[in-house]
C-alpha cells in the first residue's frame, strides 16, 4: 500500500480557508475602492507568459534565480508571471491605436517568485499592480506617489506610520557617467547598490571600489560639479517640495534607492514601515517610459507601483488596521426535524433566498439539538426548524444562537429580518 500523499501545500505558498480569504477579499476590497474614487480601472491577464518577455527588461536576479520557467509540449519557454509590469507593457503595446491614453489600470494578480520563504516573502502572492500610462514626468509622478499614500489611509493609517523614500534612476545614470561609468559597469553598479542594505558597509566599500574609484553618492551630494547629476537632483527636489504642498509630508531623498527593474528609467520611490516591530519595505515603484517600446513603436511615458499582499497584511497587523472580514457566510441555518422535512425546507429556502436571504440547509439525519450544534460551530446567527407544522401555519419560531432569544413571525416576515441582519 502507497504512503498517503501529503496534506501540505508546496513550500512558501499558502492555503485559503474560508476564513483567510475573507479577510484578503476585505483588504482587496479596500484597495478597489480607493482606486475607483481616483479613476483606476481593473485588469488581468494568464499568469503564464512567454519567458522572453521577461528576459528583455527585468531584474538579472529574478530572470536568474527566481522564476518558474519551463519547457512546454509545443517547445516553448514559459514562465509563471513574477511580476505584472512587463504583461502590462506588452497589451497596452498590441492594442496601442484603439486605448484612450492616458490609461489608469490596476489589478491584482498572482505572481510567482522561486525565494526563500521567510517574513515577508512567499513563493507566491497577490500583488496590486497601478499603472498610470500616457503622461510623462511631472504630475503623474505626483499622483502616483499620492494614490500610494492614500491607499495605506484607506486602511486608517497616519502619515507618520510610513515614510517614502524617492530617488530618480535618472539621477544614478548621470552620476555614473560623471564617475566615468558606462554600459555595463553603470548596470553592474546599480545592482551592487540595490543590495547596499543588506550588505556590510565594508563589503559593499569593497565591490564599489572594485567598479569605480568615485564614490557616486558623494558625486550626487555634491552635485554642483557635473551639470547633469545637479539638474536631475533638482528634480526630484522639485517632486518632494510638490508633495510637500500637496499635503504628503513623508516623503523624503534617499540617493541610494535604486528598485531592482532594468526597465525603470527615472523617478523610483519605496513604503517604508516606521514601526521599529516590522522596519522594512513594503512596496514601490516608478517610471518606466521605455518598456512599451520593446514590443515596437515609439515609447509611451508610463509610471507605476506594485504593493504585496504579505507585506501590507504585516503591516496592516503591526499598526492594527486589518479591515473587518465578513466571508458572507449564511445568515440563516434552516433545521429540519425530520429527513422527510428536507425537500419542504429546501423549497422554502429557495424563496428565501430569491428575496436575498444566504441560507443553510440541513441535509443530515441529525436531531435539531445537533443541528442547533452544527450552526454554533458554523457561526451561522440565526436558527429555525421547518417541518410539516410550518408549512402548514405558514409561521416560524426564529432562534437567535447567540442570546438564545426566540421570536414567533409569519414566514412572510422572515426576509425583512434577514435582510436587516445582513
Amino acid at each position: 500500500m502507497s504512503e498517503p500523499l501529503s496534506t501540505e501545500p508546496y513550500k512558501g505558498v499558502r492555503d485559503f480557508f474560508p476564513a483567510d480569504w475573507a479577510r484578503m477579499t476585505a483588504i482587496f476590497d479596500t484597495l478597489r475602492q480607493t482606486l475607483a474614487t481616483w479613476g483606476y480601472e481593473e485588469y488581468n491577464a494568464s499568469p503564464l507568459e512567454r519567458a522572453e518577455l521577461y528576459e528583455a527588461k527585468t531584474s538579472e536576479e529574478i530572470v536568474g534565480e527566481q522564476t518558474y520557467t519551463f519547457t512546454d509540449r509545443g517547445d516553448r519557454r514559459v514562465t509563471l508571471r513574477p511580476e505584472m509590469t512587463p504583461t502590462l507593457a506588452r497589451m497596452v503595446a498590441a492594442k496601442r491605436r484603439e486605448l484612450p491614453f492616458p490609461l489608469r489600470w490596476f489589478s491584482i494578480p498572482n505572481v510567482f517568485r522561486y525565494e526563500r520563504p521567510q517574513r515577508g516573502r512567499l513563493r507566491e502572492h497577490y500583488q496590486l499592480n497601478v499603472d498610470l500610462v500616457g503622461v510623462a514626468s511631472g504630475e503623474a509622478d505626483l499622483e502616483a506617489i499620492m494614490l500610494a499614500s492614500a491607499l495605506l489611509e484607506a486602511f486608517g493609517a497616519k502619515e507618520s506610520d510610513f515614510r517614502i523614500r524617492i530617488n530618480s534612476r535618472a539621477l544614478l545614470t548621470a552620476a555614473c557617467a560623471a564617475a566615468g561609468l558606462t554600459g555595463e559597469s553603470t548596470r553592474a553598479y546599480l545592482r551592487l547598490l540595490d543590495k547596499k542594505a543588506k550588505m556590510p558597509p565594508e563589503e559593499f566599500a569593497a565591490a564599489q571600489t572594485a567598479i569605480c574609484v568615485k564614490d557616486l553618492l558623494t558625486i550626487i551630494e555634491d552635485a554642483g560639479s557635473a551639470p547633469e547629476v545637479a539638474r536631475e537632483k533638482k528634480a526630484v527636489l522639485d517632486i518632494l517640495e510638490a508633495l510637500t504642498k500637496r499635503g504628503v509630508a513623508n516623503a523624503v531623498f534617499d540617493p541610494t534607492l535604486t528598485r531592482g527593474f532594468d526597465y525603470y528609467t527615472g523617478l523610483v520611490f519605496e513604503i517604508y514601515d516606521t514601526n521599529p516591530a516590522n522596519p522594512r519595505s513594503l512596496f514601490g515603484g516608478g517610471r518606466f517610459d521605455r518598456l512599451v517600446a520593446l514590443f515596437g513603436g515609439d515609447p509611451i511615458p508610463a509610471i507605476g507601483f506594485g504593493m504585496g499582499d504579505v507585506t501590507l497584511a504585516d503591516f496592516l497587523e503591526t499598526h492594527n488596521l486589518t479591515p473587518k472580514s465578513d466571508t458572507g457566510r449564511p445568515q440563516l441555518y434552516l433545521g429540519t426535524p425530520t429527513p422527510g422535512d428536507i425537500p419542504g425546507a429546501q423549497t422554502f429556502a429557495a424563496e428565501l433566498r430569491k428575496q436575498g436571504g444566504r441560507v443553510f440547509v440541513n441535509l443530515s439525519e441529525k436531531s435539531l439539538g445537533d443541528q442547533i450544534k452544527d450552526a454554533v460551530k458554523r457561526s451561522i446567527p440565526l436558527f429555525i426548524a421547518y417541518g410539516a407544522n410550518e408549512a402548514t401555519s405558514q409561521t416560524v419560531r426564529m432562534k437567535v444562537l447567540a442570546t438564545g432569544e426566540e421570536v414567533g413571525l409569519p414566514v412572510s416576515e422572515l426576509p425583512v429580518h434577514l435582510k436587516a441582519g445582513s
